[in-house]
């Protein structure tokens, strides 16, 4: 087999829309389609729905589909003559009233600036190239700064409040608007933008259930006040996006590294999916070939564990989608040659009684196909769990979830080592078991001596907890 474990999301946007460019995009490696709310109309993201299901049937894949929403994104405003230069050590104003910008004061969306910023507060513009040093606010309408840091600023670019306790809702009313549309179409999955703490997300999951729709919800970790709360996002949550952009922007750029590796190592812990983004072959956008720091960072993402590893502008708008997809598979493929990145034990505990005999059985399982060399984890499952909690103990063998819910079946591909398939016969355990063998070696997923280790809930039909493991030889 030659399916890569770690999982490979890429944001889809004009260079990569077309049915014929996704089709190879897939066909390299791509598990996970990234809708970007911030860029694009409804129009252009429905064509993409529609294309990668199509595909799917076409190739028989599980290509998910991930919407990603803005968030309260704040910018300013159109600059006077589409960019002006601010002067460190001089002072300028930033007012809520609509105006264009100058030298001497502009223009943000963000209504409460004025409210939320202290005196002392840092200021960040444009990806934090420039800095500016609150000197004094109104609480109304305008706030006086000091230019810390100065250079270009052109029209729309980000503001970043790293120091201040912002009072936007996480969900602005474009993404309310924005989240009726993903629901409407289905997706697996919901990026949430600028999490801030685990209300966050239940507020967002609440929407969800009201809706009666199955779309799970990924934390985006984007704020310092995220990776404070970085325990309690993790427990509500259904997946973290390590989101090093603006990340980086809001906390030291040093601190990036080791905040990504204990996310990962947590949400592993907790059966989590996790995917590290932003920047990680971004000079692909305009070259065949990415660095060799870049690769070197997208091996290490792989290595500390990351259910997916995503790419953004090297696809949405970059001249090589398909190649980008294509090296980053090859890098995971490598990356994964290394022994140390599977096999990571962790006793079950009782805390989760309900879900304590299933735990306690998929490790076992686990451990089991460790001392076998097993090539393949087989579990029924309706709702994914034992899916999400075998990967989270990285086994060597591929993971295969069979299921009745087809709801699942995309959802599933964004966890590492997971690939699911439709299987709703449910006879008997051993007549399932035969076919799920049958079906393996048939389609080139197990070959002639290989261990298979099944688990299942007996009797069968009941689909309850997960109570059997079996050990087969093809």
């Amino acid at each position: 087999m030659t399916i890569t474990k770690t999982k490979i999301v890429a944001t889809i946007g004009p260079a990569s829309s077309s049915k014929e460019v996704l089709k190879s995009m897939i066909q390299n490696g791509l598990d996970v389609a990234r809708l970007n709310f911030s860029h694009g109309d409804y129009s252009d993201h429905q064509m993409v729905v529609e294309n990668v299901r199509a595909i799917n049937a076409e190739l028989g894949t599980n290509t998910s589909l991930l919407a990603d929403l803005q968030g309260p994104k704040l910018r300013v405003g159109e600059m006077q003559d589409g960019s002006v230069m601010l002067e460190a050590g001089k002072k300028i104003r930033i007012s809520t009233t609509k105006q264009i910008g100058t030298a001497d004061v502009i223009y943000t969306n963000y209504r409460e600036f004025a409210q939320d910023v202290k005196e002392g507060e840092t200021v960040l513009l444009d990806d934090g190239k420039l800095m500016l040093r609150v000197l004094h606010t109104n609480m109304k309408d305008e706030v006086e700064c000091e230019i810390v840091q100065g250079g270009p600023l052109s029209s729309r670019k980000g503001l970043n409040l790293p120091n201040t306790k912002v009072s936007l809702p996480s969900l602005s009313e474009k993404d309310l608007k924005d989240l009726a549309f993903a629901l409407d179409q289905n997706v697996d999955w919901i990026g949430l933008s600028f999490v801030r703490n685990a209300d966050d997300v239940v507020a967002l999951k609440e929407i969800i259930a009201k809706a009666n729709r199955h779309a799970k919800v990924v934390a985006k970790i984007e704020k310092p006040e995220a990776v404070e709360q970085i325990d309690e996002i993790i427990r509500v949550t259904d997946a973290v996006m390590v989101a090093r952009g603006d990340l980086g922007v809001e906390i030291p750029l040093e601190t990036v590294p080791l905040i990504q590796k204990r996310i990962v190592l947590k949400c592993v812990s907790s059966a989590k999916p996790v995917i590290v983004a932003t920047q990680m072959m971004e000079s692909m956008i305009t070259n065949i070939t990415p660095t060799r720091a870049e690769v070197t960072d997208v091996a290490n993402a792989v290595l500390d564990g990351a259910d997916a590893v995503m790419l953004s502008g090297e696809t949405s708008v970059g001249k090589y989608p398909v190649e980008a997809i294509r090296i980053m598979n090859n890098i995971i493929r490598e990356a994964e040659k290394f022994d140390g990145l599977y096999y990571h034990e962790e006793m079950p505990t009782e805390v989760d009684e309900q879900r304590f005999m299933t735990d306690s059985v998929c490790y076992s399982a686990c451990r089991l196909a460790a001392r076998v060399k097993a090539t393949a984890l087989v579990t029924m499952s309706f709702s994914g769990y034992t899916g999400y909690r075998i990967s989270s103990w990285r086994p060597n063998a591929h993971v295969f979830v069979f299921t009745s819910n087809k709801k699942i079946l995309t959802q599933m591909n964004l966890v590492w080592g997971v690939r699911a398939f439709h299987y709703d016969k449910m006879v008997s355990t051993d007549q399932t078991i035969a076919d799920i063998r049958f079906f393996l070696k048939k389609n080139g997923y197990s070959n002639e001596g290989d261990f298979i280790i099944h688990l299942a809930s007996m009797p069968i039909a009941e689909k309850g907890m997960t109570n059997m493991i079996k050990l087969s030889k093809v």
